[in-house]
């Protein structure tokens, strides 16, 4: 008898969405007592357990890269390749994880990052997700493409809440949007701004990724030209939603009216690093968006020392792309980060047991970065700096 993931390999769009929507239904939401097996004890265990449990097309969607994933590889294999240089004999019998940010302290430099769909794997979706962010204390980046209204994501977090968005063709809808995150006490804005047009993601289209008929991009209720999967159709390239005319002038009709901080999300190039310090952002996130639009770019930790160089400290740089050890944080921070976004591993968590997983997976995230600075010899994130790194 065939099993619901045999039936995600089926040949049509609707025949996935069917399948998926049979997960999704038959999922109750979980205990408070929701056991994870003992030899899950890094956040690649948990990739392993939602392979098996999330259904295929969801986990294609969530782990998938763009074309073929070359920089998907890079972002993981360039951590890889940087080398520690710890030092004995310091006095790492006290740690501060602390770190200021956007005029907020947080308890430790992880973050939630920004991604959609989180009721792929989990009927409650976001609001698992935010109750697991604020069990282990940490900050969240809510999606604009939730599947969960920014208003019901806040009701359910216990934690801080930040919110990301796309500036919309409708920059009514953009501006009510992030007003709506303002109003819930949302208390950063990220601007996504490295996606005039969507990637070349053949793993979605081999899994016939569509979003289930059962769920909705909640925040975009209402909003006309949503259909779809927001992908262009046969032989075009432009989104029914997102704007390839956007230029650095939207930023400044953003500062016309936003009220919190505004981080502009995407950035690699470090002359655009400068452009965004000089165009009044509070912060930048060095990413190549998960590796999931344009493949060959390099590695986020590969760009990271130049863009902190350009930057030179004027405003918070945070990075993403392949965090998956304490050790991972260490090299960024000595590259000049001030902290760190994870997202594919919290989906994970998210997929394997709920907000019980999503609050291990940054546990154990934060265990490791603790270990790595006292075996570093590094009692604070201010004694962490480029003398942590062998020269390459």
């Amino acid at each position: 008898m065939p099993t619901r993931r045999d039936f995600l390999f089926s040949g049509s769009a609707l025949a996935a969405a069917s399948a998926l929507s049979l997960k999704v239904k038959a999922q109750t939401t979980p205990s408070p007592q929701v056991q994870i097996p003992d030899d899950v004890v890094s956040l690649s265990d948990f990739e392993a357990l939602a392979r098996k449990d999330a259904p295929h097309m969801a986990f294609e969607y969530i782990s998938g890269g763009a074309a073929d994933e070359i920089t998907l590889r890079w972002n993981r294999e360039s951590l890889d390749r940087i080398r520690l240089k710890p030092r004995i004999l310091n006095d790492v019998s006290k740690l501060d994880t602390r770190v200021s940010l956007f005029g907020q302290e947080l308890a430790f430099p992880i973050i939630l990052g920004p991604t959609a769909y989180h009721k792929l794997v989990h009927p409650e979706g976001e609001k698992a997700t935010a109750r697991g962010a604020g069990n282990a204390n940490a900050t969240m980046v809510t999606s604009m493409l939730s599947t969960t209204t920014v208003e019901d994501v806040a009701q359910a977090a216990t934690g801080r809440l930040w919110f990301q968005t796309y500036i919309l063709k409708d920059r009514g809808y953009t501006h009510d949007l992030i007003q709506r995150a303002e109003g819930v006490g949302c208390k950063a804005v990220f601007i996504t701004v490295d996606s005039p047009v969507v990637g070349t993601r053949n793993r979605d289209a081999r899994a016939h990724f569509v979003l289930p008929p059962e769920l909705e991009r909640a925040n975009l209720k209402g909003m006309s030209r949503t259909g779809g999967n927001l992908r262009p159709g046969e032989n075009d390239i432009y989104t029914p939603i997102l704007d390839a005319g956007l230029t650095w002038k939207d930023i400044e009709w953003l500062r016309s009216f936003v009220k919190i901080p505004i981080i502009l999300k995407g950035v690699l190039n470090p002359d655009d690093a400068d452009h965004a310090v000089k165009a009044g952002a509070s912060g930048i996130v060095v990413s190549n968006h998960g590796a999931r639009l344009l493949d060959t770019v390099p590695a986020t930790i590969d760009v990271l020392p130049e863009v902190a160089e350009k930057v030179a400290g004027r405003i918070p740089i945070l990075v993403d792309g392949g965090i998956r050890r304490g050790t991972d944080i260490i090299k960024a921070l000595a590259l000049g980060a001030n902290a760190v976004l994870i997202g594919r591993p919290y989906l994970f968590g998210l997929a394997a047991a709920g907000e019980v997983g999503v609050a291990k997976v940054v546990n154990i995230l934060l265990t490791e970065f603790k270990m790595a600075m006292a075996l570093m010899g590094r009692p604070s994130i201010a004694s962490i700096d480029r003398s942590v790194l062998w020269p390459k």
